[in-house]
């Protein structure tokens, strides 16, 4: 088994992975977080998180801790590889390699992980054999037999990953009655609502504009970036809330919607440019008011929904400004600060959650860029996931969203050529489908820490492992444990007087369940 696994088409019935990958899906089955036999409890009222009044989970420690691996050169995709036994020890050695957990200190509060449900995700389903579309939605959304997502974003109008160009109202309609969701009931809808019946009432969907219409934009144009007219604050308003009245006539209520999608990006594909006093005076004077005028104001507003850089100065004009902010209910961030050529600007997060403790923080896309098929099987692919995800969620972050949750074999559909990477690619000629360790890496996270954990203290004493540990409702912990050298690292965790020994092997991503 390689690191992207391979699906075949066939006419009998499968599962999620054929062939090779059949023994580690089985596995897969049995890996979810049951409840550990009763032994010590943790309990201590560490206060408020993002806001929220949270209810602190006490601990039910597992007797037998068991441990799942993905690892490089091995056939280990979440599989289960090791049981732990907890041993006494009072003080560890500085020479005694650690992984320090401590359940009493709880932080930020889960609401869940996922992708996004694009027109390109979409339109690459339709393309396969029913068997193979019933295996993505069941690698992603069965919480048994999948790696159990349970969030989601999808976009309002066409983006870079839609095969044309489209919006919901006729040209130059300044009262919207041409407004109609049609163009979506052929792929986007039905992805959607079939990822919402597997997943059940806990699925959360939010979603996105990448642009205005045309006529509503000073560039005219709805590529290469350009401003929302003032005079059109109220009607773009208005047309959002069309497109959540349009969803929920389809049965598809949303949980959630950004302001818009990278807000500083002027690109060749669907753009709008917001400076951080437009999208603040649009949420206070447009979409803010209208979400409330209308009775959707528990619908969550998320500003910024760009990259980390610039996301402390975006968090500070508009949350700064009271008329503003209190209708925001959290920032989402990107990862494409790094096109620079620099580090991705992970301590951003943590400086903002610290500044405005009263706001979440959510990762709302990231993706490789400059697809190419011949890398399709490249370790380093799943490896920026699992980097991305523990600092994030280290800092703060309380859901996290990656970008297509399927592409087909050239990276698309994507009709300005922006052609990107996707955890699942599906290989339309061959009808195949190739599961890249990113599936697998993300997974690690999403399969074992649920919707309702909340982040506890947990800490190595090695830079070469990196650890963001959870305690489930149920009262189980579950610590993933990163390690990206190429030598297998021993260590154990230890626990108020007690340790257990395990294993990080090279290249691997591990989840115990203590």
């Amino acid at each position: 088994m390689q690191a992207s696994q391979k699906m075949q088409f066939s006419h009998r019935s499968i599962n999620l992975i054929a062939g090779a990958a059949s023994t580690v899906m089985t596995l897969l089955l049995m890996a979810g977080c049951q409840p550990g036999n009763p032994g010590q409890n943790f309990s201590k009222n560490s206060g408020r998180a993002q806001g929220d009044s949270l209810t602190t989970i006490t601990y039910h420690q597992k007797q037998a801790p068991l441990q799942y691996t993905t690892a490089k050169n091995t056939a280990l995709r979440i599989t289960p590889t090791d049981t732990l036994r907890w041993e006494a020890k009072d003080q560890p050695l500085e020479t005694d390699i650690c992984v320090f957990l401590d359940p009493s200190h709880q932080f930020q509060q889960i609401i869940g992980f996922g992708g996004a449900l694009t027109d390109a995700s979409a339109e690459t389903l339709a393309k396969l054999p029913e068997n193979l579309q019933d295996s993505v939605i069941n690698a992603y959304y069965d919480p048994n037999e999948g790696i159990g997502y349970n969030f989601g974003r999808t976009n309002i109008g066409s983006c870079d990953f839609s095969s044309a160009s489209y919006m919901y109202v006729a040209e130059n309609d300044t009262t919207l009655s041409s407004f109609s969701v049609a163009h979506d009931q052929k792929f986007k809808i039905p992805l959607i609502k079939r990822a919402m019946a597997k997943v059940g009432k806990d699925f959360n969907l939010f979603a996105s504009p990448w642009t205005p219409p045309a006529w509503m934009k000073d560039n005219h144009n709805i590529l290469h970036g350009g401003h929302l007219l003032t005079k059109y604050y109220g009607l773009w308003a208005d047309y959002l809330i069309k497109f959540i009245q349009a969803y929920h006539k389809e049965g598809i209520d949303l949980w959630g919607i950004s302001v818009q999608n990278e807000p500083m990006a002027n690109q060749t594909w669907e753009s709008c440019i917001y400076t951080a006093e437009q999208e603040r005076d649009f949420i206070k004077n447009g979409l803010g008011p209208a979400l409330h005028k209308n009775g959707y104001q528990d619908i969550k507003l998320i500003a910024w929904d760009h990259n980390r850089d610039l996301l402390p100065q975006r968090a500070s004009v508009l949350l700064n400004d009271p008329e503003a902010a209190k209708y925001i209910w959290g920032l989402g961030l990107h990862w494409y600060e790094t096109w620079s050529g620099t580090k991705p600007l992970y301590e951003n997060v943590q400086k903002v959650q610290a500044a405005f403790p009263n706001t979440h923080l959510l990762f709302t896309e990231g993706c490789q860029e400059k697809f190419d098929y011949s890398k399709i099987n490249d370790w380093a692919l799943g490896e920026r996931y699992a980097d991305n995800i523990l600092h994030d969620l280290n800092n703060g972050i309380t859901a996290y969203c990656d970008w297509n949750i399927l592409l087909d074999q050239t990276g698309g559909p994507n009709h300005v050529g922006n052609f990107c990477f996707a955890p699942i690619i599906a290989n339309i000629p061959q009808k195949e489908l190739h599961f890249t360790n990113a599936f697998w890496y993300i997974g690690q996270f999403s399969k074992f820490i649920h919707k309702g954990a909340r982040r506890i203290s947990s800490t190595t004493n090695r830079s070469d492992l990196q650890v963001s540990s959870f305690i489930n409702p149920d009262g189980t912990l579950a610590s993933v444990v990163f390690n990206q050298t190429d030598k297998d690292i021993s260590f154990h965790f230890w626990l108020n007087g007690q340790w257990a020994a395990a294993k990080a092997r090279a290249h691997s991503l591990s989840t115990v369940l203590l």
